[in-house]
């Protein structure tokens, strides 16, 4: 008995063994691979800036500098692009992309950031898909996410407002909208091992506010926003014929 306990130990440290040198040697020779988005250099740094359309339908649009605590919280080589979007009658959305580099903890779930800025979430994110006419026709999948939070006005009134929140990833040729991330990080994985490229994925979110009772005519207005905009910006412009992704819970 004694012996096939040592057996085991030894098989298991081999097997650790093996496999903390596999992966370093997968960290040592990985290939960042090409971004889904379009991007140009950030001046004196060695980021990109996510190059998103100034003019979008009839909404006009303003860069929104990224906060510094996202700034301090998010890995170093993390590149980003963000404006907001204001249609005719004022309302707006917000558009953010985060681009990771070598470093994936950039990509994350925005259910954190969205609680931790006082959003109440809707118990279940719902999966759909939107349809996109360019460059060519195909469907976007993408996580909606709702949530409730009070605000105070100027004058003291409390208002309660909903946020509709949608989001996916993309990387060069594929896209992903999971909320669990397992797809995400079963591609990065395969595609790593089978080539020695590191997937350079990208989170691109749209952010709107309305009152209660407007939420689906807001998401309406974010799926015409999307469709118009993201053939401006992303590259990837559907799932590969041969391994269709879709959204998943």
């Amino acid at each position: 008995m004694k012996s096939k306990k040592w057996i085991a130990l030894v098989m298991a440290l081999v097997l650790m063994g093996t496999g903390a040198a596999s992966l370093a040697w997968l960290h040592d020779h990985q290939k960042l691979g090409a971004p889904g988005v379009k991007t140009s250099p950030l001046a004196g740094t060695k980021n990109l800036q996510v190059e998103l359309p100034e003019k979008v339908l009839d909404y006009t649009s303003e860069k929104v500098e990224i906060d510094d605590i996202v700034l301090n919280f998010l890995p170093g080589d993390t590149s980003y692009g963000q404006r907001r979007y204001t249609a005719p009658d004022g309302a707006w959305t917000l558009v953010n992309v985060v681009l990771m580099g070598t470093d994936r903890t950039s990509i994350h779930k925005p259910q954190f950031c969205l609680q931790g800025q006082g959003w109440q979430l809707d118990p279940l994110p719902s999966a759909t898909k939107i349809t996109m006419e360019r460059p060519s026709p195909y469907e976007l999948p993408v996580i909606k996410l709702t949530g409730t939070k009070e605000f105070i006005q100027e004058d003291g009134q409390r208002v309660t407002l909903r946020g509709i929140y949608v989001y996916w990833y993309v990387a060069d040729g594929v896209l992903s909208a999971s909320t669990s991330g397992i797809e995400r990080m079963w591609l990065m994985g395969r595609e790593l091992l089978r080539t020695g490229v590191l997937q350079r994925w990208a989170y691109v979110s749209y952010f709107s506010v309305c009152r209660p009772g407007e939420e689906e005519a807001t998401f309406e207005r974010t799926k015409k926003l999307i469709a118009a905009s993201v053939p401006e910006f992303q590259l990837t412009p559907g799932p590969p014929d041969t391994a269709k992704l879709t959204a998943q819970q």
